[in-house]
């Protein structure tokens, strides 16, 4: 989603592979490259590249000339492909890894350096995914924030698209590095960070040299690049609010472009799964990037997929607002099965079948648009209209609830709001829960499981099984849908009393058949951390909701009441 005015979405060159060797036959694929993170233990890292078909290739992974293990493949006729699968390590390094290829008396040799072994987190979506670090509030603090996590290493892949699936990466715009900025003081330490960044090995053995070669990521300044143009913000905010919890390595893969819908970056076999139409559909505003099927899974999704991952944080759905809304329950979390298959079987059973899956809910938007129903149906299906995850229909997932965090004076746009350190603390904390399984860390806000109605008392109970804060008494954001003479229509529910687990509204104004109720079925339910309800503990917005009232019991679902 870009603002008038920032819009995105031009085909970048294509970036040259960061080092291969001197014959082109032989080379590690686009993204293994110095300073980057491979997935720690339990699971093993994947390694592959390119070859000369039938000849062999060894990996070796070394730390402090020492070999720490070797694995032996031939590479693959037709495909010229070569892997190999590490055994699980503990987090840590850095390490080396080499390859070397043997054919008959020919024999070459590939180094990577400064490899660490951690957690890798892939992070894509459309243009709040890709905001960078210069962009959000308090720019300057943040920038200047990197020397103490320089074991969060950034990738961040170009902007490409392409009619079939690759197999690789045909462009990187930042290879793995070190976080850096100009803000960070200190001369002489950034000479030396910079020159121990451009060491190149070219030895035959686990012997590092000070070599420059090309490719290397030198004098260049990587968090807050540019508007819309690495690092994606809250991307690199998530990773460093896991680090701080885990205190291990963390490698964050950004690939995400502006103005995007969910078809883009699915595979064909699941817009075919959900039924999406492959023409038809005008076009709205928001969408200014590329919007044809799978191209951006193609270019810049499957290419990844024989990487051992820990998990996925995703942030879009605004360009679907008006496109295909209606499907959007069904090609998220297609979406996300589809991804878990591909990345399972890419990484040769290594990334977990169920890997976690985290995503951020649409922020608020000041819309002039005649209805105010496309953000509101969006967010709920972003949950397979359920109204919280993880659900049956999105196992093992996690939501960051944004719709406080509004920014009326954006630069870029309301659509664009600067606030991407909540949003990165709020889906770490879902990480901390689902993906690394701490008990008892709330990291979702309160949703009621019952509804009471008390007709004689004019009121309708709801008990949340969370503790509530009621930070304040709204007459309009809960709604309740009224019919009568076979109409029906939406009246506002004003909210009466509170205890620290129920919330009584006052259903006084409808004089028919109360059959359903919804809490912040706007575009810009308020404003900025101003909702009414959130939970006490960890100031967690309330997520918006629709239910049917009948038999007392609460029953979400996804149309309003006709």
């Amino acid at each position: 989603m870009v603002a008038l005015g920032f819009v995105l979405g031009l085909l970048l060159p294509l970036m040259p592979r960061a080092h291969t060797s001197a014959d082109v036959g032989f080379r590690f694929a686009s993204y293994i490259d110095d300073h980057m993170v491979l997935q720690k233990e339990p699971a093993g890292a994947v390694i592959w590249g390119y070859g000369i078909s039938g000849a062999t290739v060894t990996v070796t992974l070394c730390q402090d000339q020492e070999t720490i293990m070797k694995k032996v493949t031939q590479v693959k006729a037709h495909s010229n492909r070569w892997m190999v699968v590490l055994d699980p390590l503990k987090p840590g390094g850095p390490y080396e890894v080499m390859a070397q290829q043997t054919l008959g008396r020919m024999n070459l040799t590939l180094r990577v350096h400064d490899v660490l072994f951690g957690d890798v987190w892939l992070c894509s979506g459309q243009s709040n995914m890709q905001m960078t670090v210069s962009q959000i509030f308090n720019a300057t603090s943040e920038l200047s924030n990197t020397a103490a996590y320089q074991s969060v290493r950034i990738l961040s892949v170009s902007l490409v698209q392409a009619e079939q699936e690759l197999e690789d990466l045909a462009g990187v715009d930042l290879p793995w590095s070190e976080p850096t900025s100009d803000k960070v003081g200190g001369r002489e330490r950034k000479r030396e960070r910079r020159r121990h960044r451009c060491e190149r090995d070219t030895s035959s053995g686990c012997h590092p040299h000070d070599q420059p070669g090309p490719g290397t990521n030198c004098n260049r300044e990587n968090l807050g690049h540019g508007n819309f143009k690495y690092m994606s913000a809250v991307c690199w905010l998530f990773g460093r609010d896991l680090y701080d919890t885990l205190q291990y390595p963390i490698g964050l893969i950004s690939s995400s472009w502006s103005g995007t819908p969910i078809e883009a970056w699915s595979s064909g076999r699941s817009l075919k799964a959900c039924g999406v139409p492959k023409q038809g559909f005008i076009l709205s505003d928001p969408v200014s990037g590329p919007s044809e099927h799978s191209v951006l899974w193609n270019a810049m999704i499957h290419p990844l997929h024989n990487m051992t991952l820990k998990g996925v944080i995703w942030y879009q759905g605004e360009s679907n607002a008006n496109f295909n809304r209606d499907l959007y329950n069904c090609t998220f979390p297609t979406l996300i099965e589809d991804w878990r298959q591909t990345f399972h079987s890419g990484s040769q059973g290594q990334t977990d079948r169920l890997f976690p899956f985290g995503f951020v809910q649409l922020s608020s938007f000041l819309s002039h648009a005649n209805s105010d129903d496309g953000f509101p149906q969006i967010r709920w299906h972003q949950t397979a209209d359920f109204g919280h995850v993880p659900n049956l229909r999105m196992p093992n997932t996690f939501m960051a609830v944004a719709m406080d965090l509004c920014d009326r004076n954006s630069p870029f746009g309301s659509i664009h709001p600067r606030d991407k350190q909540t949003v990165a603390y709020r889906l770490h904390l879902g990480a901390r829960a689902v993906a690394y399984g701490e008990k008892m860390l709330t990291f979702e806000g309160p949703l009621p499981k019952k509804i009471e109605l008390l007709a004689h008392k004019g009121l309708l109970n709801l008990m949340y099984s969370q503790q509530i804060l009621v930070q304040r008494q709204d007459d309009k954001i809960f709604e309740i849908s009224c019919c009568r003479d076979h109409q029906c229509k939406w009246l506002p529910a004003p909210m009466n009393t509170f205890s620290t687990q129920s919330l009584a509204l006052n259903i006084s104004s409808c004089d028919g058949a109360l059959v359903a109720l919804r809490y912040a079925w706007t575009t810009w339910p308020c404003e900025y951390k101003q909702c009414p309800l959130y939970h006490p503990s960890s100031t967690l917005p309330a997520p918006p909701f629709t239910a049917f009232i009948a038999n007392q019991m609460l029953g979400y679902h996804s149309k309003a009441a006709k």
